[in-house]
């Protein structure tokens, strides 16, 4: 299955409606990745609403990555078999009532909640990229999904940088989530009526729905690229969008408002990162050169924060390291290519699952590790200092998976043909 080529046949084709379709997911896809960074701007809030402690918090937030994870693995199929008509917009109706339970002062109607806000979202990105393949030609597309992913990290920034002075001026956390709730079901209830219906190809073939998830499964590089995107993202999954600003303040004594700009800073870097890194990897016609690259360009960022603070300000220091971030997107273009092309879709999800499975282990590991011993530390420098070494060493086993991928670039394929 191939979310580019989706095995349905459409009822009614106006491609015109399609990208019409396409700018309402991307809202969806702006709406979901403001929700999964929202939290970290309001850990003492939602701790007073939920009775936790800041690790409470935490655990409650990383929740959202477990069912992101496993839920990615069904929205390819559910976006092959039905069309974005139902899948996304159940995904939507998903986020937004998990976005109404996150509103409820209650411990499990908030766990379920941000269960909910992660199976909603990991339809979100796949469904962009299916509606842009049929309102977009194929010289466009590219850019197309590049834009998608600008927005997105768009809404990561938005978050933290928008939500957190909302917050700090006297908006409800509940008013929040209810507010962001009511919004996804209006975008739900909008693409539904504006999105043309489409019925399945009968297909007596395909007789395992699960078959081309074991065909990128049965490949080591599927492992890989998964591995190498999952530690490049966990420095923004893990810390910022979760830690960030509570970091920021009590490690580096920053202001509520200087903390909140910190953070923000990593989201913003990676609308940079990733269609720049992405196009000097095609520039290049290499594809490993680019991760090992941008992962140690976050590397140098980190260190400079941590061992020569007054060289440049930290928003900045923390926008040079989202920006190399960018290179986790690297490894969703491998995985595609290293898979036969009948399971390209598949392969989207197989990583989304591998990368996304990544933070969901190594959130509890930080939390138990750093989150813990935040309130408690008497030393919040060397505490810091800790923090930012784990955050590298994760970078840094990225950078050593990454020299195991198979180099797909065109450069190396003119160079295979030529032999």
């Amino acid at each position: 299955m191939d979310i580019s080529t989706p095995n349905t046949t459409v009822l009614k084709t106006k491609p015109n409606i399609y990208v019409m379709a396409w700018f309402i997911a991307m809202l969806f896809y702006f709406v979901e990745y403001a929700v999964r960074s929202s939290p970290s701007v309001m850990i003492p809030e939602l701790s007073g609403l939920f009775g936790l402690s800041a690790v409470g918090v935490s655990v409650v937030a990383g929740t959202y990555y477990y069912t992101y994870s496993v839920t990615s693995l069904i929205a390819g199929i559910a976006l092959d078999k039905t069309g974005a008509r139902y899948a996304v917009s159940v995904g939507i109706f998903i986020l937004g009532l998990g976005c109404l339970l996150f509103a409820l002062s209650h411990l499990y109607t908030s766990y379920t909640g941000r269960l909910l806000q992660g199976a909603g979202s990991a339809f979100a990105f796949p469904g962009c990229v299916y509606l842009a393949s049929k309102g977009f030609s194929k010289r466009s597309l590219a850019t197309a999904i590049g834009f998608t992913q600008c927005l997105g990290m768009l809404g990561g920034t938005a978050g933290q940088f928008i939500v957190g002075p909302l917050i700090h001026r006297g908006v409800s956390v509940s008013a929040f989530w209810i507010g962001t709730g009511i919004l996804s079901m209006v975008l739900c209830a909008i693409l539904f009526w504006i999105t043309p219906a489409e019925r399945p190809l009968s297909n007596t073939r395909e007789t395992n729905l699960l078959q081309p998830y074991k065909t990128v499964f049965g490949n080591l590089q599927s492992y890989l690229c998964g591995l190498v995107s999952g530690l490049l993202f966990a420095p923004t999954t893990v810390f910022i969008m979760v830690w960030g600003v509570v970091f920021f303040q009590q490690d580096r004594g920053l202001s509520y408002q200087q903390a909140t700009l910190v953070s923000s800073m990593v989201p913003l870097g990676w609308v940079l990162g990733c269609p720049l890194l992405g196009w000097l990897a095609d520039f290049a016609g290499r594809r490993k050169p680019v991760i090992i690259g941008g992962g140690l360009l976050m590397i140098v960022s980190i260190l400079q924060l941590l061992f020569l603070p007054h060289l440049m300000p930290a928003y900045i220091s923390m926008f040079v390291m989202g920006t190399g971030s960018g290179a986790a997107m690297i490894p969703y273009t491998i995985i595609k290519e290293v898979n036969p092309d009948e399971v390209k879709g598949s392969a989207t999800g197989a990583i989304n699952f591998i990368t996304f499975g990544v933070t969901a282990l190594l959130g509890p590991l930080f939390n138990r590790l750093f989150g813990k011993t935040l309130s408690t530390t008497t030393n919040h420098a060397q505490h810091f200092t800790s923090t930012g070494l784990f955050l590298i060493a994760g970078i840094a086993v990225a950078i050593i998976i990454s020299l195991f991928l198979r180099e797909t670039g065109q450069r190396q394929e003119v160079a295979v043909g030529n032999d």
